[in-house]
């Protein structure tokens, strides 16, 4: 699957994508009285992704597969190991492993021009589908420097807008449907139609997946765009977001301290709780337009 920056973008065929993403288990349903029933239940795929620079093997992270490259050039972006998709010459899943397993579990990725001669340091940590990354030494060795400054960023949102934007998400969750266990991100733009939607049972990886989609596309930095989480508001997310330029990050549940403080510190608005006919600004509140 040999991939190259400005290259068509297309969807996987829904077959595949429902094959890779969905396994299906027969399960015992128990009810309060004791009764059993056995049913034919769909769970989501959880497999790990190797992640390669040249020959090196620089992360590992466990995701659902699909939108693999994107899920890549997104991570490297929010990592900080290159600003734009035009910093990666090529990706391709790694034919030896491919033909000795069967498995499309490994990416290698060719750096271009002037990001190839980085001095990169293969992580020494793994990303669990749960928690992101994990294993850095502090909290400062993730505050990465944005090449993006969202403070002067012009976006000004109506509360009915924000308030309609998880009915939009939920209608696009197809495999979230199917399953209940896969968190979402979802890419808007200043008038709230979607632009992209990914599904990952890693809240970090769906977010890398819709912004390395968006650097595929040429899209960085994403001014006056605004992304919801399907669950929480991490420290992590809100760097992401930072990460490409996004002055906007919604979320269906609480952010943490880190969050609020992160997204203070950058002039991001950061919302939480945005459910039913109300919702929490905790930072950038001038971006909410009030009566």
């Amino acid at each position: 699957m040999p991939w190259a920056v400005g290259e068509p973008r297309f969807p996987d065929p829904p077959a595949i994508v429902v094959g890779m993403t969905v396994r299906h288990r027969r399960v015992m349903q128990v009810a309060a009285s004791g009764a059993v029933t056995w049913r034919s239940d769909d769970v989501s795929t959880e497999e790990p992704l190797e992640i390669r620079l040249g020959d090196v093997s620089f992360s590992v992270t466990m995701r659902t597969p699909g939108d693999d490259f994107d899920l890549v050039a997104g991570f490297l972006i929010t990592e900080g190991i290159i600003r734009t998709a035009a910093e990666i010459a090529a990706m391709r899943m790694c034919p030896d492993a491919a033909a000795a397993t069967g498995e499309l579990n490994i990416v290698e990725v060719t750096l271009a021009g002037g990001a190839s001669s980085r001095d990169v340091t293969p992580r020494a940590f793994y990303m669990t589908s749960s928690c992101g990354m994990c294993g850095k030494a502090s909290i400062d060795a993730v505050r990465t420097r944005s090449a993006y400054d969202v403070a002067d960023d012009p976006l000004r949102v109506a509360p009915a807008l924000l308030l309609g934007l998880p009915a939009v998400q939920r209608s696009a969750q197809r495999q979230f449907a199917r399953t209940g266990g896969l968190h979402a991100a979802a890419l808007f733009d200043s008038e709230g139609a979607l632009l992209c939607l990914r599904e990952d049972v890693g809240r970090h990886n769906a977010f890398d997946k819709v912004i390395g989609w968006a650097a595929t596309q040429g899209l960085l930095p994403l001014r006056s765009h605004m992304i919801l989480a399907s669950g929480r508001a991490s420290f992590e997310l809100t760097q992401k977001a930072l990460m490409a330029g996004i002055p906007l990050l919604a979320a269906v549940s609480a952010p943490s301290s880190l969050a609020v403080e992160l997204a203070a510190d950058s002039g991001m608005t950061l919302i939480g709780f945005l459910r039913g006919e109300q919702m929490n600004v905790y930072a950038g509140h001038e971006r909410i337009i009030r009566e």
